[in-house]
């Protein structure tokens, strides 16, 4: 048997091995012992999730942001009051927390079963302005103070009035408190409490 073709393909591999070794030599270099320590020249507290992170932190809840869920919220509560008014929860759902909206549905229950009927006429909103805004983990709360002007009836079903006066604007005052989760996509904010 014939075994030189064996030792010169032995031979060829050790040079392309050799020659591979030498041209990652001199594109990386070699170890002289003089090299810098790369853990102490970039402190560990600049990471890149730690600077999003303070970024997000400050950027979240700017003035900016307060001005711009101002002119939400202040949507939000006249379709909020509008759509309770006449019953129709399917319309605010998205906007309301489970808690609150297990009282809203409690409520037109209620009202439903004694046969009355809210008659209520939006006029506008004279303020709103942040009481205060907190942020646990992801979860950003804000309290906003509203002052409304709103005339409002309620009459049962003979059309007799129980309370309010259907000719009179009443200036109202709400305190409500509305949450999101700062990583969430939905950029809806729900109403979380109405009793504060």
């Amino acid at each position: 048997m014939n075994y030189s073709f064996e030792y010169i393909d032995i031979i060829l591999l050790a040079m392309i091995a050799g020659f591979i070794f030498l041209r990652l030599r001199g594109i990386l270099g070699k170890r002289t012992g003089h090299e810098e320590n790369i853990n102490s020249s970039f402190s560990h507290d600049f990471s890149t999730e730690k600077i999003l992170k303070n970024k997000l932190e400050q950027s979240v809840f700017d003035e900016k942001a307060k001005e711009n869920f101002l002119k939400g919220a202040k949507v939000a509560y006249e379709t909020i009051i509008t759509n309770f008014s006449s019953g129709n929860l399917k319309n605010i759902k998205y906007l309301l927390d489970k808690k609150v909206f297990e009282q809203f549905n409690n409520a037109l229950k209620e009202r439903e079963k004694k046969e009355y009927k809210s008659e209520t006429t939006f006029i506008g909103i004279s303020s709103a302005s942040i009481k205060e805004h907190n942020k646990i983990n992801n979860i950003i709360e804000v309290t906003v103070d509203f002052v409304s002007e709103i005339i409002s009836c309620v009459k049962d079903k003979d059309n007799k009035i129980l309370s309010g006066d259907p000719k009179k604007i009443k200036k109202v005052f709400d305190t409500w408190k509305f949450s999101k989760n700062s990583t969430s996509n939905n950029p809806n904010w729900l109403l979380i409490d109405t009793q504060i």
